[in-house]
């Protein structure tokens, strides 16, 4: 569906060497997820549901990727882009949350319970963060108006 569309070279952020960019192309498609109907002998079949974006990514090394978003339909490609790639941010942390700090060993049964143990290892997540932060020496960039209170006043109300 997408070899007919407008390829364009789109820069999500910067990254350690540099802008981080690939060829994007979107296009709004509807997607077979709606309402379940029998056509004939066939069974059920679905219906076109929602419109959603499909985006396909070339990346440099030859690699294609495609992706389904429910943004807007009047999202620009740029910031339809940088929403697609910062899905690898929240995966890292998921899997460092997993890894390093336990969340995949709660065993209790109770909804309060999954609760405070998520909390408790986002917790210690965010305070590993800012202490690997710190040691490099570096400040994380916050786009937009900080939180009320401000992460630095709660970390130094702690200390």
């Amino acid at each position: 569906m997408l070899e007919g569309a407008k390829w364009r070279q789109v820069s999500w952020r910067k990254g350690t060497k540099g802008r981080l960019t690939a060829r994007f192309a979107a296009m709004r498609v509807r997607i077979a997820d709606g309402a379940p109907q029998r056509i004939g002998s066939a069974g059920a079949q679905h219906m076109p549901g929602e419109e959603a974006w499909l985006v396909g990514e070339h990346r440099s090394n030859g690699e294609r990727k495609y992706y389904l978003s429910n943004l807007p339909a009047d999202t620009p490609i740029r910031p339809l882009a940088g929403a697609i790639k910062a899905r690898w941010i929240c995966e890292q942390a998921h899997q460092q949350l997993k890894e390093e700090l336990g969340l995949d060993h709660f065993e209790g049964r109770s909804w309060t319970g999954l609760h405070r143990h998520a909390l408790m290892t986002m917790m210690a997540y965010a305070f590993l963060q800012s202490r690997r932060l710190d040691q490099a020496g570096r400040k994380k960039r916050v786009l937009g108006p900080p939180p009320k209170p401000t992460l630095p006043a709660v970390r130094q109300a702690i200390h």
